[in-house]
């Protein structure tokens, strides 16, 4: 967690990723001490050194006070192309190994208007629907595995049974 940002301007800010070739998706989130002035949010870049070593910055999304966080995949990102950006006439320092994540504070207006790179959402309805659908699978596998016959089962007055049939409808359902 990172939460001491590098002020490069009065409104951006930026936030060093060293190892960044090892990070497959990156958090951003406010952390509820000072909010977004009224009408402002947060786009958020990232940046990340090209095989010149010039920085390529690439818009993933924002952050405002009615959307305090978001998860992003920047895996898929280090060899694309850049986008415009608000951090161009900055000379920030870029090392080879170093990535960095760029916060500028802009109108909201402003931010419903920009497109980020379409790689860098997270979640799909497809991909979550497969993660629930294995996570079920795999609790309906750990329960059944403690499964016993009427014949075995021995009186417990602590203990509640729940029929497999039930569990089977629900995750039917």
């Amino acid at each position: 967690v990172q939460a001491a940002p590098q002020q490069v301007a009065e409104d951006k800010f930026v936030f060093d990723l060293p190892d960044y070739e090892n990070i497959n998706h990156v958090v951003v989130f406010m952390l509820g001490t000072i909010p977004f002035p009224e009408g402002m949010g947060g786009s958020v870049y990232f940046c990340y050194p090209d095989q010149s070593g010039m920085a390529v910055w690439q818009l993933l999304g924002f952050v405002t006070n009615e959307k305090p966080s978001a998860i992003f995949k920047i895996s898929g990102l280090k060899s694309g192309k850049g986008s415009q950006h608000p951090f161009g006439a900055m000379n920030l320092p870029q090392t080879p190994t170093v990535a960095q994540i760029g916060i500028s504070v802009e109108l909201l207006e402003n931010l419903a208007q920009q497109t980020p790179v379409a790689s860098a959402a997270v979640s799909s309805v497809d991909s979550f629907t497969e993660f629930t659908q294995k996570m079920l699978d795999n609790f309906y596998n750990f329960a059944s595995s403690f499964a016993v016959t009427q014949a075995q089962m021995t009186p417990n007055p602590s203990e509640a049974f729940i029929p497999a049939n039930v569990v089977l409808k629900w995750y039917g359902n």
